[in-house]
């Protein structure tokens, strides 16, 4: 197959694999459990699988002293980004929260431009405001009924700590440290964090599923929008490169609103519609042109290629 429809199917497939969050999580939620034991057995299932590649790549599991603390501070990021919208599907609609969960890269041009001084190029502002245009139109629905204005904080929180994590594994201290070592202490600090709130927490308690089949749920929550996700994101960065595959990314949100409307009955108005289209058409300009991108993805430094075909 030529290597670039590879990637391009590769690209489309981790994108796609990412949005199905909700399709697992919403049925561990029917069965009777909360946001924290989900995130809790979904990091603790997949962290051992990490692990596993990291041993097959021949990638130590230890870290400098100079890296700690970083990768602390990415890994509470991660965490407070999964946890947030996960709590915010109990609140609105998976295919909205997923839809405005994708205006992080948005984030990112406004945290390096008020941080780093990055410039921030017109086409970027109007993006910016064309985004901002769309979640109005999802936030308010032409009946005039609002969306959850917690669910949308839920959901602006877990965008806003998501770009500050791809900004802080772009900064000194985490820009050499492999990939799989990232997403692997990431995996670890979320675990303790998901149970240290739920032992801390009064009346909070470990919910296990109810039913046998739904470990299936919490398996597929770790493999498909964790692991295979990312192993095809890096499989499609290296056939077509860092900003087609960003791009690609719009494919979260799109498939999350499809589960959504084809498995738990979700309605999309055409008020709806608009909105989702000027999110995802904002986002991809800004990703496909904007001059942070080396800062949104850090894909060839954050997947550095070894001998051969043997990456991470």
């Amino acid at each position: 197959m030529n290597a670039k429809i590879r990637g391009y199917i590769l690209g489309s497939v981790a994108a796609a694999t990412y949005g199905t969050n909700p399709l697992f999580a919403l049925p561990l939620y029917a069965d009777g459990m909360d946001a924290e034991s989900v995130l809790f057995f979904r990091y603790l299932l997949a962290a051992p699988m990490v692990a596993l590649m990291l041993k097959l790549r021949g990638r130590r599991f230890g870290c400098a002293r100079a890296e700690a603390w970083p990768l602390v501070f990415v890994g509470v990021m991660a965490a407070l980004s999964s946890l947030t919208l996960f709590l915010s599907y109990g609140y609105m609609d998976a295919g909205i929260a997923s839809t405005m969960l994708f205006v992080y890269p948005l984030m990112v041009a406004l945290i390096m431009s008020l941080c780093y001084g990055e410039r921030m190029e017109l086409s970027t502002v109007l993006c910016l405001i064309m985004a901002l245009c769309g979640i109005g139109l999802l936030f308010k629905a032409g009946d005039g009924a609002t969306l959850s204005l917690t669910g949308t904080l839920l959901v602006m929180a877990s965008s806003l700590t998501y770009a500050v994590y791809i900004v802080a594994v772009n900064r000194p201290g985490l820009r050499e440290v492999p990939t799989l070592r990232i997403i692997f202490y990431t995996l670890c600090i979320g675990v303790m964090i998901y149970g240290a709130k739920i032992v801390v927490t009064p009346g909070a308690s470990f919910s296990v599923p109810t039913h046998w089949y739904m470990w299936g749920c919490l398996i597929g929550l770790a493999l498909l929008p964790t692991v295979v996700s990312f192993l095809c994101t890096t499989e499609a960065i290296h056939c077509i490169g860092s900003t087609p595959t960003a791009i690609l990314g719009a494919l979260e949100p799109l498939t999350a609103v499809f589960f959504g409307i084809t498995v738990f009955g979700e309605t999309m108005t055409p008020r709806d519609w608009l909105g989702l289209a000027l999110i995802v058409i904002a986002v991809s300009i800004v990703v496909g042109g904007g001059s942070f991108t080396s800062y949104l993805v850090r894909f060839r430094k954050l997947f550095p290629s070894l001998r051969g075909r043997k990456r991470f």
